[in-house]
């Protein structure tokens, strides 16, 4: 593994960007999403898109687990946590995430919910065993890269047979996402996104390796590029993926070499199909119901499950509808095309889920991309 600052060196990614710009066919477009928040946000923070040529363009993706999550599913776990013998266990990003007519988690604790901010799962199983009394309820969210935290905590919670301790599972696949992309360009109110390849995700391809976007590569012709997070990961796949496009290629490239193999965590793997199998299908802000996306805890963890031991019942919100959150995590408008966007919606006071989580859009966008949106102005 080496130091972070040389993916960080401005001269290698200048030199980069140097190859991008004489690799692109002036006549031709260049379409490509990258999946990942941590992706959009290293684009917005370190200004990769004012090093590329004017024909490639980055599409931000659905990839910030926070973001993708329905209004629905956020006002389930506010009624969850108003239930008096429930202690809601969430990570902080969670807190602020806009539920329908306003609500939050945030608002719920203020009203005297017992919610409480964790860091790990084990800070949850922690609580269970310190107050037998309570509820424990952890509200379990994230793709493929959170999802095996969640099994070792219902695994462990089941070996010291805590009776009192379940999991509001809301974890979610990534490939399944971009195939909902790949699949239905079309999206009634929203319009079309045309995409020539993407950047895949890095931290949950270390889990699932790089064997399930060969799909893609083979059924939809889509190059697909597994990259790390920091900016010379970025120019580097770009750079891959201008090249694949310019060959007719479309293959599975492997950039994040240093964490990802194509087999993946095969222990991680395991675990996570042990306790968890496949829902039907999982509702994402901004693509709606995508098939076998969701995950629920199998039968034999059943009494661990959030869900069953509460009865609790699906939710369908609709969004705010001034808010452009689902059209910008289908890749279909960006942050600043958003009336809402740093006027009555910032990280203050969030009207979207996107400008929630340090991973979204909107976030990115604000904490850096419209400072350059405000040069470019000035420049003209």
């Amino acid at each position: 593994m080496k130091y972070v600052d040389e993916f960080r060196d401005g001269k290698l990614a200048r030199t980069l960007a140097t190859e991008i710009a004489s690799a692109v066919d002036p006549a031709q477009s260049y379409r490509f999403m990258e999946f990942c928040g941590g992706h959009t946000h290293a684009i917005s923070r370190y200004g990769l898109e004012d090093m590329l040529p004017t024909n490639v363009q980055m599409i931000h993706g659905p990839g910030c687990p926070v973001c993708v999550l329905p209004a629905g599913r956020i006002d389930m776990a506010i009624q969850l946590a108003e239930r008096p013998e429930v202690t809601l266990c969430v990570y902080g990003d969670l807190m602020r995430v806009p539920g329908s007519q306003g609500a939050s988690l945030m608002r719920a604790k203020a009203r005297g919910a017992d919610v409480r901010m964790v860091y790990s799962t084990l800070d949850a199983i922690a609580i269970a065993e310190q107050e037998p009394d309570r509820e424990v309820v952890f509200f379990a969210i994230g793709f493929e890269t959170t999802t095996p935290p969640t099994a070792v905590a219902i695994r462990l919670a089941a070996r010291k047979k805590l009776g009192n301790f379940t999991v509001f599972c809301n974890h979610v696949l990534t490939p399944s996402a971009i195939q909902t992309i790949l699949e239905s360009p079309e999206i009634r109110d929203i319009g079309r996104v045309e995409i020539d390849g993407f950047i895949g995700p890095a931290h949950v391809s270390t889990v699932i390796g790089t064997q399930p976007y060969e799909f893609f590569a083979e059924e939809f012709g889509q190059p697909v590029v597994i990259a790390g997070f920091e900016p010379v990961d970025v120019m580097q796949a770009i750079l891959m993926l201008v090249r694949q496009v310019n060959d007719g290629r479309h293959e599975i490239e492997n950039q994040y070499i240093r964490a990802v193999t194509r087999g993946g965590n095969v222990r991680a793997k395991a675990e996570v199909a042990d306790i968890f199998e496949l829902r039907d299908q999982f509702e994402w802000r901004g693509l709606g119901p995508v098939p076998y996306s969701g995950l629920r805890l199998k039968a034999a963890y059943a009494d661990y499950d959030a869900e069953r031991r509460f009865a609790m019942t699906d939710i369908t919100a609709p969004d705010n509808p001034a808010c452009e959150c689902g059209s910008i995590l289908r890749g279909a408008k960006k942050p600043a095309d958003c009336k809402l966007f740093g006027t009555v919606c910032t990280p203050e006071t969030p009207m979207g889920s996107c400008m929630v989580s340090s991973e979204g859009a909107c976030a990115a966008h604000w904490t850096y991309g419209r400072f350059r949106d405000l040069q470019r102005k000035q420049a003209s």
